[in-house]
């Protein structure tokens, strides 16, 4: 399969070859900022090409936590994309193979969709997770660790910054538009040698369930030539509004006024609200969250109530037609998956309650949609992703290779943990930090 593009043929193979080679040891500059990059620049005319089209690449170095570099293949797709009203738009994916990897038309391909829940480029995945990035603070670089037993199983993957180059947390559709198009890129991208008929997985946790859940919904109307198996949806919060009003005051309050700063630069009607009843502290409040990491805005913003920053009270803003227009737009699970599901929830998860994600698994049901869902009896938000990480590769790789699906239907178990699972990916992710090569390993 050939690699679309825009612009001139030897502009584009410099883009990509223009890295320094993988085993190449001298030190390594500060990759520039997503707001000093001109590689997140499309070029002129790209809103004629069609969406997946790849527009740049380049070859990377990855590194966990911007600092412990690592030795398998990875490079940076530009490509043609939509945003939430259908307009042409631009955003970048990474993507990996493992160790050794070669073009390999029989290789399955994960889309990984990242926690990003912030609105500053800082956090998106293809800068966070290069090598030499400052990105402290931003949940990607803690997630990368689990997708170490996705390319021991000689996945190819896909990890796309799915709010865009604009950093819109939160807002709806487009996250799926995004992930759909770095799979149509991905599958065009001949470093990779997929093909049209390469089996796709989905996986995401929390802020990134959420983004799956999106790109499942999207894909029977938007990219129906696309092969999803599966969908593995951790935490998906289920009910944004909810999670949004259950939050606020509370230790992660911060979360709430992420989701404002990412739903002002979509909805113009929000902005407008805000700088009508918004004060000045409150302005300067989210001036300052579009400038931090996910983790270094709910450290700073615990319990802040939103009526401090209102000249209003926070129920009479909410009640606005025009908020709640935009809050009901939010809603996930209206639309029916043609791909399998797997969702996994925290009965005592203290960020996105456990009633949420009940409500989003019955929705699905209700549409006809193919869903097992496990609710975790003994974990909560923060240690139920890396507990439930095995679970997602097995159960991927149960659908790469068109074993039966488990039964559609609702349990609650003690835990969703493989003890044997476990044991591997820590022992994969051992090798991520001792710097040593991921390679596919006979499962």
């Amino acid at each position: 399969m050939g690699t679309p593009h825009i612009g001139d043929k030897e502009r584009f193979d410099q883009r990509w070859d223009a890295e320094p080679a993988l085993t190449d040891e001298r030190a390594v500059r500060r990759p520039p900022h997503p707001d000093a990059d001109p590689f997140y620049l499309p070029p002129a005319g790209f809103e004629a090409a069609a969406p997946g089209t790849i527009l740049a690449a380049r070859a990377v170095r990855t590194a966990i936590f911007g600092r412990i570099p690592q030795r398998f293949p990875a490079w940076q797709l530009l490509y043609r994309t939509s945003d939430l009203h259908g307009a042409p738009a631009a955003a970048v994916t990474t993507v990996l193979l493992p160790a050794g990897g070669t073009p390999d038309a029989t290789r399955p391909l994960l889309s990984f969709q990242c926690a990003i829940d912030a609105v500053s480029a800082t956090c998106f995945p293809s800068y966070a997770l290069r090598h030499g990035s400052r990105a402290g603070g931003s949940v990607p670089q803690l997630e990368f660790l689990f997708l170490a037993s996705a390319l021991a199983r000689g996945w190819a993957v896909t990890i796309p910054d799915h709010e865009g180059t604009r950093g819109r947390w939160g807002i709806p559709r487009e996250p799926g538009y995004i992930a759909l198009d770095g799979i149509r890129a991905a599958l065009a991208f001949e470093p990779l040698g997929l093909t049209e008929n390469t089996q796709i997985g989905l996986w995401g946790y929390s802020g990134g369930g959420l983004a799956s859940a999106w790109t499942a919904e999207m894909a029977p109307e938007y990219a129906p030539e696309l092969d999803i198996v599966g969908a593995f949806l951790g935490s998906p919060v289920g009910d944004l509004p909810s999670t949004f009003l259950r939050l606020n005051g509370t230790l992660h309050a911060g979360l709430p006024t992420l989701v404002i700063a990412g739903l002002r630069r979509a909805y113009p009607e929000l902005e407008t609200i805000i700088d009508q009843n918004v004060n000045a502290k409150g302005r300067r409040l989210l001036a300052a969250v579009e400038r931090q990491s996910t983790v270094s805005a709910v450290a700073r913003l615990a319990r802040h109530d939103l009526d401090d920053y209102l000249t209003i009270p926070l129920a009479d803003l909410l009640a606005m037609p025009a908020v709640v227009e935009v809050f009901d737009d939010l809603a996930v699970g209206t639309r029916k998956p043609a791909a399998p599901l797997m969702i996994v929830q925290a009965v005592r998860d203290q960020i996105i309650h456990i009633d949420d994600v009940d409500g989003l698994a019955r929705r699905y049901l209700d549409l006809g949609a193919h869903v097992t869902y496990l609710r975790d009896r003994y974990s909560e938000h923060i240690s139920l992703q890396p507990l439930s990480a095995p679970l997602a590769v097995d159960w991927l790789a149960d659908r790469f290779n068109d074993r039966p699906l488990p039964a559609s239907d609702i349990r609650t178990v003690r835990s969703v943990a493989l003890v044997a699972g476990l044991l591997a990916n820590g022992l994969t992710v051992l090798k991520m930090l001792l710097r040593q090569p991921i390679r596919p390993t006979a499962r």
